[in-house]
């Protein structure tokens, strides 16, 4: 076992130099010859012929983004914290926060407008297959025992924190409100950020700390998916509250959301587990672009019917089938890509949003960053806990449940983009619930080991390696903690890898 612990720590040594080598240096070479030329331009009419034009800025900026992020992510990882947290601290290192704080013109030239928008259109595309992976991931989950306990634990975790951030929001109103000026959508959109959870980091961390198989971390995933999907039905009730015209037009968008939903849940589940069982003979690459096609065609439907786009990439994925083996697999292959590959554009995209000198930082922003953290904190950690200890949980596990089900991570920014783009939110308070997404999900790992739920010497798991290398194997867990072995009532999830 230490044999190959030190082979592996050696392989990823190996790898580090060979990152660094092949491209930290070359990165760095360009940007101080392109400064270099950069600043020795004259008015002149002649322009050096090898002056980088938008199309190379845009591939220069995608190098950097996607190497920034990837070593934020293995410095947070090697910290014992979820990749995700890294990259998003690397994309918001980027921002105006801190590159465009202390080198304005090297960001600038590094990220000029039309490179942006070239990003943009990458991160959104990773955004949309990111959600159908969610819905996927939601769709795999299997109950097979338990059933009150976990129906009112996953209520607790979504209806508790949801009380509370509503509560919290009014006298925030008049403060924080965005362009739109609804003080009712955001009211319930404060609630709705405050009780999500972010399922896919939720299944990494479990699998890093190899407890994905005790009850507290199945029951986890599965209030998770109850909460997230419940989250997701009421971000949309809350932006056809927003964009609706009267009563008229709230029934028109709430009806419309109603129907979209039927018919993906029904009919069109129905007829892709047809196509894809009956299209045998057809490629892997075929039903690639079917995929593809269909979350980006639902996603536009969903926009023009006064709905978020990832609206429609989520129901994608609640329809798409998971018995054909075929489909599965290219299911995971894109979703896999759009996380490594596609969503460091999004981290990029929404470190732009955020200025966190801009905040003031003055009483009012600290007092509130620190309100809607407490918040956040008891509702999403004291609801699930006193419900599960309530119906039979031994304290400790159902404390470690409550610490799991805290972990917002990813799935908080987008709704938080979603409510600033939407005009609910203002962009201080952007930044206030950014800050309280990262404190909560880092603060998953730490708490579980404070109270010896997860082993003190567990570490994260390799990329692409933590659902089978011990993510399957029965846990070593202290004296009271319960486990789901095969055959005992608990939850069923279908393979989730996820970062």
């Amino acid at each position: 076992m230490s044999e190959t612990f030190t082979e592996r720590s050696k392989a990823g040594k190996r790898l580090w130099i060979a990152g660094v080598t092949v491209t930290v240096l070359p990165l760095a070479v360009i940007g101080f010859v392109a400064a270099g030329v950069g600043s020795g331009q004259t008015d002149g009419p002649a322009a050096p012929a090898h002056r980088l034009d938008a199309t190379g800025h845009f591939f220069l900026a995608a190098a950097v983004i996607l190497t920034a992020t990837h070593l934020g992510g293995n410095l947070l990882s090697g910290l014992g914290q979820p990749r995700v947290i890294g990259e998003i601290c690397a994309g918001l290192a980027l921002g105006p926060s801190l590159f465009g704080h202390f080198a304005p013109d090297a960001a600038q030239w590094l990220f000029p407008a039309p490179s942006v928008q070239l990003l943009n259109g990458l991160a959104q595309l990773g955004l949309v297959l990111f959600v159908f992976g969610v819905g996927r991931e939601m769709a795999g989950m299997r109950l097979r025992g338990a059933a009150n306990q976990a129906v009112l634990v996953s209520q607790a975790s979504l209806f508790i924190p949801f009380a509370l951030g509503t509560a919290a929001a009014v006298p925030l109103v008049d403060a924080f409100v965005g362009r739109s000026g609804s003080p009712l959508a955001f009211v319930l959109f404060l609630g709705c950020a405050l009780s999500i959870t972010a399922f896919p980091v939720l299944a990494r961390i479990l699998a890093d700390l190899d407890i994905i198989h005790s009850r507290p971390g199945q029951l986890s995933l599965f209030a998770a998916a109850i909460g997230d999907g419940g989250s997701w039905l009421l971000l949309a009730a809350v932006l056809a509250a927003a964009h609706g015209s009267g009563t008229g037009g709230l029934l028109f968008n709430t009806a419309a959301i109603v129907v979209v939903a039927v018919v993906f849940l029904g009919p069109v589940r129905l007829l892709l587990a047809r196509w894809l069982g009956n299209g045998a003979r057809a490629g892997s690459t075929a039903v690639a672009v079917l995929l593809v096609a269909a979350v980006t065609a639902a996603a536009a439907m969903t926009a023009a019917i006064g709905v978020h786009q990832l609206i429609g990439a989520l129901l994608v994925g609640l329809a798409w089938p998971r018995s054909n083996g075929k489909a599965a697999a290219v299911a995971e292959r894109l979703t896999v890509t759009a996380k490594t590959v596609l969503l460091p554009f999004f981290f990029f995209g929404f470190g732009l949003t955020i200025d966190f000198g801009a905040l003031g930082w003055d009483r009012s922003v600290l007092v509130t960053l620190l309100m809607l953290l407490a918040l956040a904190i008891v509702g999403k950690i004291g609801g699930p806990f006193l419900c599960a200890w309530m119906t039979g949980m031994e304290w400790r596990p159902a404390l470690a449940l409550g610490f799991l089900l805290n972990a917002r991570g990813l799935t908080e920014l987008v709704v938080i983009q979603i409510g600033y783009q939407a005009g609910l939110i203002d962009e201080r308070l952007m930044g206030i619930l950014t800050l309280v997404a990262l404190i909560t999900t880092a603060l998953t790992t730490p708490l579980l080991r404070a109270i010896g739920f997860a082993r003190v010497g567990s570490r994260p798991a390799a990329p692409g390696t933590a659902q089978r290398e011990g993510a399957h194997r029965p846990l070593p867990a202290p004296s009271g903690h319960a486990r789901v072995a095969p055959g005992d009532g608990g939850f069923e999830a279908d393979d989730h890898r996820s970062g």
